[in-house]
């Protein structure tokens, strides 16, 4: 039960201004800009994207600001912003194959068709602290992309040919047709159990990084049966089209940036289908790799009961993962605890003195 609280209108401003001095800190230094956010800090902007299902990293910047550098909060507010905009239609399909790649890898073929592209990436680096940002120093080092050449390689700008058209060509890899179906929005419907696999990308891609990485991490140990191989991790630039209905024709509304990833999984056939390789597939916006090759592995877990495995992990059940990967609703629900539950309290208060007077009464 919630009750009302009276008489707090003035301490929740009085907080309200409280957290508007902590914000900007110490007010001799000067304050940190939007722009500063987006170029600086772009992976939190992109994180906050991803996860709050809108394109605008100057909005995103603006609730990395406003929330203290708290991303689950600025997700919030990214969320809650969204929702105040007007909606023209969907934008056509895009084709990542079109991509202009700034990073391109893959697991599984060193001599990959269109060459490897290293880009911008942690994954070579010693996790040291570099002292010298402490000075606002360059690091040394050289500039512009790491590149592996490989063949039919020839300029940072090439688009390039996605990596499993090799194992589709020789039926060995599972084809993905279009079934005609328009996909569901499950910003505007709710989520109904069972997901079909367009809803549950869905789901994935605003779902929470964190959570959505132990789940990945889970049933590569075991609580499920997926330890894939990276077929093609790619990061780069796409074009967004729109068909206005007073035109009848597609118009490019802008670019934005994308990582994709796409995982090679063994499947012993059954079912009257033949052994073949599945796969898995993660989607975000900016540049978000840990977060899409998390979403690949779990994808893949969710298809346990599609391809007839044994379900024996969180990550392969549809229910527990959309249930609970929304960090936006969970951090509510969380949260919600520390609102007053005074009469709650006082209920079980009076029934525990109760019951430990009934356990004395009996000792007796």
């Amino acid at each position: 039960m919630y009750v009302a609280v009276k008489g707090g209108a003035k301490a929740i401003e009085a907080a309200h201004r409280l957290m508007a001095k902590r914000r900007r800190g110490n007010p001799e230094l000067p304050g940190i800009s939007l722009d500063q956010i987006r170029e600086q800090l772009g992976l939190a902007v992109d994180r906050v994207m991803a996860e709050g299902s809108l394109y605008s990293p100057e909005l995103a910047a603006l609730a990395v600001k406003q929330a203290r550098g708290d991303l689950v909060e600025a997700i919030f507010l990214l969320r809650a912003a969204r929702a105040t905009f007007p909606r023209f239609g969907y934008c056509l399909p895009v084709d990542t194959g079109t991509m202009r790649v700034e990073r391109r890898i893959s697991a599984t073929w060193k001599d990959l068709p269109g060459g490897q592209l290293l880009g911008p990436t942690f994954d070579y680096t010693h996790r040291l602290l570099d002292y010298s940002l402490m000075e606002e120093k360059e690091p040394a080092g050289r500039d512009g992309p790491a590149e592996i050449k490989g063949p039919g390689m020839k300029s940072p700008e090439m688009k390039r040919p996605k990596a499993l058209k090799a194992l589709l060509g020789e039926g060995l890899m599972e084809a993905e047709e279009d079934d005609g179906r328009e996909p569901g929005d499950i910003t505007r419907q709710p989520v109904d159990f069972p997901v079909d696999r367009a809803g549950r990308l869905q789901n994935l891609a605003r779902s929470d990084e964190g959570f959505t990485l132990a789940l990945a991490y889970s049933t590569q140990r075991g609580f499920g049966s997926v330890h894939p191989f990276v077929a093609e991790l790619r990061q780069g630039t796409l074009s967004v089209e729109f068909t206005p209905e007073e035109l009848g024709f597609p118009v490019t509304l802008g670019e934005i940036d994308l990582t994709e990833c796409e995982t090679v999984n063994q499947f012993k056939g059954g079912g009257g289908q033949p052994p073949t390789f599945t796969r898995g597939y993660g989607l975000a916006f900016g540049h978000n790799e840990r977060k899409a090759l998390a979403m690949a592995i779990v994808d893949r877990a969710l298809r346990a009961e599609e391809l007839g495995e044994e379900i024996k992990g969180p990550a392969q059940n549809q229910e527990f993962v959309f249930s609970h990967s929304d960090n936006v609703e969970a951090a509510g629900f969380v949260s919600h605890i520390k609102l007053p539950h005074y009469v709650d309290f006082q209920a079980e208060l009076s029934m525990l003195r109760q019951m430990r007077k009934a356990a004395n009464d009996d000792q007796r």
